[in-house]
């Protein structure tokens, strides 16, 4: 059975921010609209995660300003097949040297 549903530490450990971080972008991208219950709990789908990412790749990555990941938002709609390639490379990145300290 697969997640639904992801709390705010997990999103922040996913994405390797902190979660005040997560709660900042929220208030500067109108996309991001985690459901919050009534104490206020956020809940991300994978969809929310799907921008988070994207967000963090153009500001973290690329260098862009909250202005600049906003418009790059709106014009880029490859960066999802972009983005989940720099994952992969990622993840075969973390596995290799975890492979290459074990030596």
């Amino acid at each position: 059975m697969e997640k639904i549903y992801f709390s705010i530490s997990e999103v922040a450990n996913m994405l390797g921010v902190s979660q005040s971080l997560l709660r900042f972008w929220e208030t500067e991208f109108d996309c991001i609209k985690p459901y919050k219950n009534k104490k206020g709990t956020r809940s991300y789908t994978k969809q929310d995660i799907e921008i988070l990412r994207r967000i963090y790749y153009f500001t973290k990555e690329c260098g862009f300003t909250l202005d600049g990941a906003k418009e790059q938002l709106k014009k880029r709609n490859d960066v999802n097949e972009k983005t989940q390639i720099i994952d992969t490379l990622t993840e075969i990145r973390r596995f290799l040297v975890e492979l290459k300290d074990e030596l």
